[in-house]
């Protein structure tokens, strides 16, 4: 059996028998019942996801996976494709957004180069787990093949359980690739599904002539990709990038451990999206860190029935969002964990 196939075997869905136990210590605590808003249900997803009422939160750490995109030479993007082994660079040396941000949360940043088009040669810091060197031009035809695909996501499968086995409670998702909004428009829209033009926004800030050509590229890649998009996985591989693999991965390896995943932006997004159509049960595992400037994403979230943690107009991806998002579950598990109780603080509850 394949690691693949092995950890979507372990995944269980989500047991809801002590969240009642849990809502009512939240409502013991020394504050008006739900006055702490959607800080408490952050709370009580926690200790569901992790199966405990009385939760514990060890390390956290944002995994940022780059990879480049053979679609860039379709002029989808703003950016030239030579940016990201530069940011790749930028991230390891610690001086991007995505570094100060985790720093912040008190999280570790781990880089990994899962499909970079550059050798980065003597990149210190970088998880070496480069499955090829960039994909194809989903325009033309298939990204990377199924076993190539099938790689990418056992990288991530590998890190999460490897995470896990070495305290992580909470783990992050975050991505580095020029262009890589254009697959992941490509997999919303196929998989979601909905319209190209609907979920397909301006990327690192293309203008009007060039996200109309952006739209006619990706409904040609799924076109030209149709019958390769026939279950998720194919999918993936079909229209999908390398990142978004291994984010997808690194989603479905976590949740085999029960830790929770705290999902980025727009892309990590469409890799979560793939690990849930894949199983299901992922979902109640997951928090969404943001809403995206990037126009698909509202739409992703009516479909999906999702909610946002944060809504900060923010667009970069990294795993900036996720960063923010894990300072806020970690604030609501010490609400949980360190509020005094009505009774252990001799403070009178409301009159009935």
């Amino acid at each position: 059996m394949s690691l693949l196939d092995e950890t979507m075997a372990e995944i269980l869905p989500v047991d809801h028998g002590c969240e009642d136990e849990i809502r009512a210590h939240l409502d013991n605590l020394t504050k008006p019942p739900g006055s702490l808003g959607h800080l408490e249900e952050l709370a009580v997803r926690y200790c569901l996801a992790t199966g405990t009422h009385k939760p514990h939160m060890g390390k956290k750490i944002i995994f940022t996976f780059a990879g480049d995109h053979g679609v860039v030479a379709e002029g989808v993007s703003a950016y030239p494709k030579a940016v990201t082994p530069q940011m790749v660079r930028n991230i390891l040396a610690g001086g991007a957004a995505v570094n100060v941000l985790a720093r912040h949360a008190g999280a570790e940043v781990r880089l990994v180069d899962i499909g970079v088009d550059d050798p980065l040669e003597d990149a210190q810091g970088l998880l070496a787990k480069k499955v090829r060197a960039g994909t194809a031009n989903i325009a033309k035809g298939p990204a990377m093949t199924m076993e190539e695909a099938r790689r990418a996501v056992e990288v991530g499968i590998g890190l999460a359980q490897e995470a896990a086995a070495g305290g992580a409670t909470l783990i992050g998702t975050g991505e580095m690739g020029i262009g890589n909004t254009t697959p992941s428009s490509a997999i919303f829209a196929a998989l979601l599904p909905c319209a190209v033009e609907k979920i397909t926004g301006r990327g690192t800030g293309i203008d009007d002539h060039t996200l109309a050509h952006k739209v006619k590229v990706i409904e040609r890649a799924i076109e030209v990709n149709r019958e390769r998009c026939s279950d998720p996985l194919s999918a993936l591989a079909a229209i999908g990038g390398l990142e978004i693999a291994g984010i997808c991965g690194l989603t479905l390896g976590a949740v085999s451990r029960r830790v929770p995943v705290v999902v980025d932006g727009f892309i990590s997004s469409a890799g979560a999206l793939v690990a849930c159509r894949m199983c299901p049960h992922v979902e109640e595992y997951l928090f969404f860190s943001h809403l995206s400037a990037e126009a698909g994403h509202a739409v992703f979230f009516e479909r999906f029935n999702a909610r946002p943690v944060l809504d900060l107009g923010i667009r970069l991806g990294e795993g900036t969002g996720a960063a923010l998002a894990i300072s806020l579950i970690e604030a609501a598990v010490k609400i949980y964990d360190e509020m005094a109780t009505f009774d252990s603080a001799g403070v009178s509850k409301k009159d009935d």
